[in-house]
Parts: structure tokens; sequence; C-alpha cells
């Protein structure tokens, strides 16, 4: 988004500084629906570098998520247990880990959505 919503970078904000993970958001980034969770950027580098480390082909990959997140304001939302909302299903139907740039987000909502038969 090209005008900075202030409400979005305070919720950012608010995770960086509560090392939480519990924050539902559905967001709309460069036309794709992206919901889950959000966490801190240093858990979601810290979990990212993990699943690198445990990775034969990507292992080496690892060590450029350990670095320490950049100091100031969050510029990135990061989400964890998050899935791209596609028809009728999310993918990846486990959840995944996504990186979206907060000025590419156009519209958000507090919550995450998921799909039911029922």
């Amino acid at each position: 988004m090209s005008i900075r919503d202030k409400l979005l970078l305070d919720v950012a904000a608010l995770v960086e500084s509560g090392q939480s993970n519990q924050m539902s958001l559905t967001v709309v980034a460069g036309g794709a629906v992206i919901t889950g969770r959000l966490a801190p950027e240093a858990v979601w580098r810290q979990r990212v570098s993990e699943v690198l480390t445990d990775s034969n082909r990507l292992g080496a990959f690892s060590s450029v998520f350990e670095a320490p997140p950049a100091d100031g304001p969050p510029t990135h939302l990061h989400f964890h247990v998050a899935r791209i909302l596609q028809g009728m299903v999310g993918i990846p139907e486990t959840g995944g880990m996504y990186r979206v740039a907060i000025e590419d987000v156009s519209a958000w909502t507090v919550g995450d959505f998921s799909y039911s038969d029922r």
C-alpha cells in the first residue's frame, strides 16, 4: 500500500514486542489471500532456519536466517501456520511460513479463514 496503514503497523509492532505467535490475520497482497498467525520476525527466522538445517539439500541456507532482524519498525509480516487461499483450498494444507511486505498489503482483517465441507 502506498499510504502506510498505521493500524497494521501497530499490530505488527505489538507482535514484535510481545514475542507472541497467537495473532491471527488475513491479508490480501499482490492479489493473493494469505491467512494465518503472525509471529515475531526472530521467532519466524529461527523456525525457518531449523527447517532448513534438517534438510539434506537446503541445510547450507539455514545460516542466512540466523542473522538478527534489523532494528526499527517492522517492514514485513511474518506468518506461521499460514495458507494461501485458492478457491476451496488452502495451500499448503498444513500451513507454511510466509513473509509479506507490509507495503504490499492492500486489505486485511483480524482472524484467519478456513474452509469446511459442512
